[in-house]
């Protein structure tokens, strides 16, 4: 296989009786949860990276060879790529330096989680219960929330490898662009590792905004992992489709651009599960070349 420049995951998980996206002092607070004018639920993709980044986290406080790696929280990303987990895979945008040396774009992109088919829509009736004392003499709080009954959420999630652990800076004369370098902030060891959490943190999506009360779980019941020799997402679409032959094709062009692809389904006994195609494409990630940029 030629050397890896990006991996993309697609999968398909079940959300259940939830509110995915709707708030208790996470990313807003909102009685209703969000659907597109077909009335498909989605969660945002900012969602999606929270949860995703809460995910790497974990995975990241248990690996002996962390080091002083962190995942800082989203409210206060730091610039410091090499221990910064969040920083170095989600970006930042330092508006205190005044120049486009400020920002970076982030090497892990994520589209928003979206349902297959229209959602079933609910209402939950909330209570404030009165209590004796002061509470006794307050008006009893009654509110509604909606809840989506079952949806199929697709998800995908993509990574530019090349981009990992390193900053892309121009040099400038005048007005005129004169140079590209990339400056790295990781050795080859903890570059790989970070690939490896990312893929990773993407089948232990738990941390939905309403988790905490009823364990809301993204983790996928079928996924398509590509380790790609190059930059591409088409194979987005293959969930999304109801064409078998649309879904043969693209893995035909996977096939011709020499990508390795794994396809977990835990609904068949034929092929292999979500976890026998993740275990796959890991051990398969550890004997594959990645890509770093060689100029500097």
């Amino acid at each position: 296989m030629d050397t890896i420049k990006s991996i993309l995951v697609t999968g398909v998980a079940t959300l259940e009786n939830h509110a995915a996206n709707r708030g208790e002092k996470l990313l807003g607070n909102a009685s209703s949860v969000k659907r597109r004018p077909d009335g498909r639920v989605y969660v945002s993709g900012q969602m999606q990276r929270h949860v995703l980044f809460s995910a790497l986290d974990r995975i990241n406080e248990s690996d002996p060879n962390r080091g002083e790696t962190y995942v800082s929280n989203g409210d206060g990303i730091s610039t410091n790529i090499a221990t910064d987990l969040r920083s170095d895979l989600g970006g930042f945008l330092d508006t205190n330096l005044g120049d486009y040396s400020g920002r970076r774009t982030a090497p892990l992109s994520v589209t928003p989680a979206v349902a297959l088919r229209e959602s079933q829509v609910g209402q939950d009736l909330l209570v404030r219960l009165k209590m004796s004392g002061k509470d006794a003499e307050k008006k009893q709080a009654l509110t509604t929330n909606e809840y989506s009954q079952q949806d199929e959420m697709v998800m995908n999630f993509h990574l530019d490898i090349g981009a990992v652990g390193a900053t892309k800076k121009f040099t400038y004369e005048g007005e005129s662009h004169v140079a590209t370098h990339y400056e790295r902030h990781v050795d080859d060891t903890e570059h790989r590792r970070r690939i490896r959490l990312f893929l990773e943190a993407t089948r232990s999506m738990t941390d939905y905004a309403n988790q905490a009360r009823n364990a809301v779980s993204g983790e996928p019941h079928r996924v398509l992992i590509v380790l790609d020799p190059g930059m591409s997402r088409k194979a987005v679409q293959y969930f999304t489709t109801d064409s078998e032959s649309q879904q043969r094709n693209i893995l035909k062009e996977l096939d011709a651009r020499g990508a390795k692809y794994f396809l977990g389904n835990d609904a068949t006994s034929d092929g292999d599960t979500v976890y026998e195609a993740y275990s796959k494409a890991l051990d398969s990630l550890s004997n594959a070349a990645v890509y770093r940029p060689e100029f500097s």
